[in-house]
């Protein structure tokens, strides 16, 4: 069966402006156009609409599925079979949320006394899972599996106040860089050195020994590694660079 722009845009919730920009991009060509310029789809092309809607819904970004979606071994069933594993993972999360949210409601009212410790633990238990998904296979591989164990433990069995500061000290470190670079502090300069202070005592938080060689090592990721430059540039670029630069210079000079 075919579908017009129209028809399509109707069946699948999207605009026909936004397909007519898939188009222009290669995202999404259609199946063929008549004389008059319209648009027309087909099955196949439904089947990567369907593939483009799941990604987007995922967080992907257009050129990000576009290099998917395009590879030459690139399997619809296998990406739907992706898909569900994240989904059913998403509903897990949510799940846990919606239980955090309805044990807290009881308890305010009195009807359940709820620890601390429940108040938090699906935010640590999802900290940890993003974690593993991203960094355990390397972090296993370089440090072993005991170091990266101790690490989820400490940070599963953070009190209320030991959650509140880690999360505090991660963001005054991130705000502290974007601020740095705009300013054009240098890595040597004594701003950079409190950020690598505060940057070693989020470390501890969660690490089960400090050492000034790990701490340089895993600042040199920061740039070596596209996720974490990711994180660190979202804003202001720069920022992952002079965070691995600052580490470098003053870890050594810093107290274990």
């Amino acid at each position: 069966m075919e579908y017009s722009i129209r028809e399509l845009s109707e069946l699948a919730g999207v605009s026909a402006r936004t397909l007519r920009y898939y188009d222009e991009i290669d995202l999404l060509k259609p199946l063929y156009a008549n004389e008059a310029g319209y648009r027309f789809y087909g099955e196949k092309e439904l089947a990567i609409l369907q593939q483009i809607l799941f990604y987007r819904e995922r967080g992907f970004e257009l050129k990000e599925i576009e290099r998917i979606i395009y590879q030459d071994d690139f399997d619809i069933m296998n990406a739907l079979e992706d898909h569900l594993r994240e989904l059913e993972e998403r509903k897990k999360s949510v799940d846990a949320l919606i239980r955090t949210v309805k044990q807290t409601i009881l308890s305010m009212k009195g009807e359940y006394k709820m620890s601390d410790q429940e108040k938090f633990e699906v935010f640590k238990e999802r900290l940890v899972k993003e974690n593993e998904e991203k960094y355990g296979a390397e972090v296993r591989k370089k440090y072993g599996d005991e170091e990266m164990d101790a690490s989820n433990q400490k940070l599963l069995h953070m009190t209320e106040e030991e959650w509140e500061t880690f999360h505090k000290l991660e963001e005054e470190i991130y705000n502290r860089l974007k601020a740095g670079v705009a300013a054009g502090i240098q890595p040597e300069s004594e701003e950079a050195k409190q950020i690598v202070m505060l940057h070693k005592k989020w470390l501890e938080k969660t690490w089960r020994n400090y050492t000034k060689e790990a701490h340089k090592a895993v600042a040199q990721g920061y740039t070596a590694d596209e996720r974490f430059r990711q994180y660190y540039d979202k804003e202001v670029t720069g920022c992952a660079e002079l965070l691995k630069q600052a580490v470098q210079i003053w870890a050594d000079q810093l107290d274990d």
